[in-house]
């Protein structure tokens, strides 16, 4: 076989293999993007079961505010809310539980995709799996939409380089 046919036949064989990876599920990330312009700020995997939280402290009443959300396919699922003081913005007529002077609730909710806008006195801070995130920072303060996307197997292979 001549060189520039075993040099073509190495081509097409990577291209085939990159395009198959490509084209091959590689799992889920949660991405952080600018609102309006859709700017990619933070892509973080996750999995099914995942947990995703935002911190921060009430603008108002001054104390700590946490909102969880759990990974279940493509959506967020908000499954706990605790927060230290009743203020405007925080439910007041549901059934919480209270724990060392935490009022927990468990919210309804599931969504695609959503808006947070970040507040540098507020200080939002994303957890995911135990990593902290400043959102604040990430975003200059500008809002940002929370979403779960599917990644091809090859992007999942390039973001972990």
């Amino acid at each position: 076989m001549k060189r520039t046919h075993v040099g073509f036949v190495a081509l097409v064989v990577l291209v085939a293999t990159v395009g198959s990876a490509a084209a091959v599920p590689g799992g889920k990330v949660l991405v952080v993007a600018d609102a309006e312009t859709g700017e990619e700020y933070l892509t973080v995997p996750v999995e099914n079961g995942s947990t995703v939280g935002l911190e921060y402290t009430h603008s108002v009443e001054k104390t700590r505010v946490y909102d969880g959300y759990t990974v279940r396919g493509d959506r967020l699922v908000n499954t706990r809310m605790e927060f230290e003081s009743y203020g405007w913005g925080l439910p007041s007529r549901v059934n919480v539980t209270r724990k060392n002077g935490t009022f927990i609730y468990d919210p309804p909710g599931s969504y695609e995709r959503f808006t947070v806008a970040p507040g540098r006195i507020a200080g939002h801070e994303l957890q995911v799996d135990g990593r902290t995130y400043d959102l604040v920072a990430l975003s200059d303060g500008e809002s940002v939409t929370l979403s779960i996307r599917h990644r091809s197997a090859l992007a999942t292979v390039l973001d972990r380089l």
